[in-house]
């Protein structure tokens, strides 16, 4: 999978990687990346298997997200090696730093990594993170994070300032907006729907799943609707003809002023238009 593939994914479902038989299922699922999970989805003693299988899928040609272990952490110099020159993207848990990111970048032989920020010091540390050599995107890791806080992972209040601190990050690096993380819930659609609410509202564009019925709703989600796509075309068509005439500046679309950065986000949602799985 490649960087671009990655800043454009809305939907990023996780498969443990010692369930092959789940992951053709999961590629057919309708998620723009399948992440296939080596860390706290398979059991210790059977993390060599799970790599194993992994490979294995890479080497058919399928495509994947590989979510390594963390730096320090038992099996992550083995994973790191396997997975090297598959071309595979790997996601890194628990990132702290800018080093982390770009020694597993180069150890891989250039292939892109999506940080999971899930500790203290990695959001604090997140706009170090943004800029590391290698790195395709952020994401949240709401449930780890909640543990080393002591806090609710599904209250929005206590995760309002982390989301802000990828989401500003994110732009400050110029990378996509970040992925957010993990609904737990599973058998209540309308605390999927809450959460895909607040991610939008707050700037992310993306989310983890934990299963493939959340797909279809978080794709939903984060694909413009449209009722802004038609507001953009006749925004960036009303400059269109502005700039065709002469004429410059501010202008008036739909009783609303109009400068460049309304121009911009209408654009930036017409691009989004047919996001590219």
């Amino acid at each position: 999978m490649t960087a671009p593939d990655l800043a454009a994914a809305r939907s990023l479902l996780f498969v443990p990687g010692d369930r092959p038989e789940r992951f053709a299922k999961a590629a057919a699922s309708g998620a723009d990346a399948v992440v296939l999970d080596l860390e706290d989805a398979v059991a210790a003693v059977a993390k060599s298997d799970a790599l194993a299988q992994v490979v294995h899928w890479l080497s058919t040609g399928s495509r994947a997200i590989i979510r390594i272990n963390a730096v320090g952490t038992p099996t992550h110099a083995a994973e790191v090696e396997a997975l090297a020159g598959t071309g595979a993207a790997v996601m890194l848990p628990k990132t702290e730093s800018a080093v982390q990111v770009a020694d597993v970048h180069r150890a891989l032989g250039g292939a892109p990594v999506l940080a999971l920020v899930e500790t203290p010091v990695g959001i604090r540390d997140v706009d170090e993170i943004a800029r590391a050599e290698g790195l395709a995107r952020l994401a949240l890791g709401t449930v780890d994070l909640a543990a080393d806080l002591g806090v609710d992972p599904s209250s929005y209040a206590a995760f309002a300032y982390s989301r802000s601190r990828l989401v500003i990050a994110s732009a400050a690096a110029g990378l996509a907006p970040p992925i957010d993380g993990v609904t737990v819930r599973l058998d209540d659609p309308d605390v999927l729907a809450a959460d895909l609410a607040v991610s939008r509202e707050l700037g992310l564009s993306a989310k983890l799943c934990i299963h493939p019925q959340q797909v279809a709703a978080v794709n939903e989600a984060f694909t413009p609707t449209q009722v802004e796509l038609d507001w953009a075309a006749r925004i960036v068509a009303a400059v269109e003809d502005t700039s065709a005439a002469g004429g410059d500046g501010v202008m008036v679309v739909d009783g609303t002023m109009v400068d460049a950065p309304v121009v911009t986000r209408a654009r930036r949602l017409l691009s989004r238009a047919t996001p590219r799985p």
